[in-house]
């Protein structure tokens, strides 16, 4: 990316063009999951978020990758996880590789009850 991006569109209009449909697949998912969360650009990237924080994306050299934050969702979905490759809180979706869409429409539904909870209280 050589120039800020002013929204999503732009971000993915301007990724790499093999890394298009792997950014519209998060997008789809996360919207999908996610119907009600703000969609904006934070850090120069692509931002989703709900009574808080539920997801960045980002393209890079060769993979595109799913940022969630939260270590616990790591436990809860560990089993999942195993297939990926996961670094810190970041799922890497390598180049030509499929996006976890069930993963992380989980991941997105958990990360939206948390932030309730959390809002509630």
């Amino acid at each position: 990316m050589k120039k800020e991006p002013q929204d999503v569109d732009d971000y993915i209009a301007s990724a790499p063009e093999w890394a298009r449909d792997t950014l519209r697949e998060l997008r789809r998912v996360i919207k999908t999951a996610a119907p009600q969360a703000n969609e904006s650009i934070s850090y120069r990237m692509p931002y989703y978020s709900h009574n808080g924080r539920l997801a960045y994306f980002a393209v890079h050299k060769n993979h595109c990758s799913f940022y969630w934050i939260r270590a616990e969702d790591k436990k809860i979905f560990a089993k999942e996880l195993a297939a990926q490759k996961v670094v810190g809180s970041t799922l890497q979706i390598p180049r030509g590789a499929k996006v976890p869409v069930a993963l992380i429409r989980k991941i997105i539904k958990l990360r939206i009850k948390s932030n309730g909870s959390r809002r509630e209280k």
